[in-house]
């Protein structure tokens, strides 16, 4: 019906059943719909489960989308509306894959005691020349907030 669904047929893509290149296999499940096979068995029900799994994702990713100028877990949201579509749609799981592969390289080069060190340094400098810019202006104008300075 789509590209997205293996309800037509059993045979798996070979390229979508080998694990990806340094990515844990084991944990990775199979491509394609988690939809229930009374579900599966008719089109038309099929569809409307698509359909509703969609919109219900398309929600919650476009409430997740409001937060991320507003207060609230913006990214956290976004990502559970992918969570949600990845249940029927394999370009969402794909996509949540690559990001949970992303994550875990991020994390990993974090840890490595260099680029902390780099980071410590990098944020110690920042607040160096906070101090420094705050010390300026404390000479300069005293504790008086900068709208009720008059010139």
């Amino acid at each position: 019906m789509n590209a997205e669904s293996n309800e037509r047929e059993e045979v798996v893509d070979p390229a979508a059943a080998v694990p990806a290149a340094g990515g844990a296999g084991e944990d990775e499940r199979e491509l394609g719909s988690r939809a229930p096979q009374f579900i599966k068995a008719s089109k038309p029900l099929h569809l409307s489960w698509q359909v509703g799994v969609f919109v219900i994702g398309l929600a919650v990713v476009v409430t997740g989308v409001i937060m991320l100028p507003l207060p609230g877990p913006g990214w956290l949201v976004i990502f559970g509306g992918m969570a949600i579509w990845a249940t029927e749609f394999v370009w969402a799981q794909l996509v949540l894959r690559w990001t949970k592969r992303k994550v875990t390289e991020a994390a990993q080069k974090a840890l490595d005691p260099r680029v902390r060190r780099r980071n410590m340094i990098l944020t110690t400098a920042g607040l160096v020349i906070i101090a420094v810019l705050v010390g300026i202006y404390v000479r300069e104008f005293g504790l008086e907030m900068p709208w009720n300075i008059e010139e």
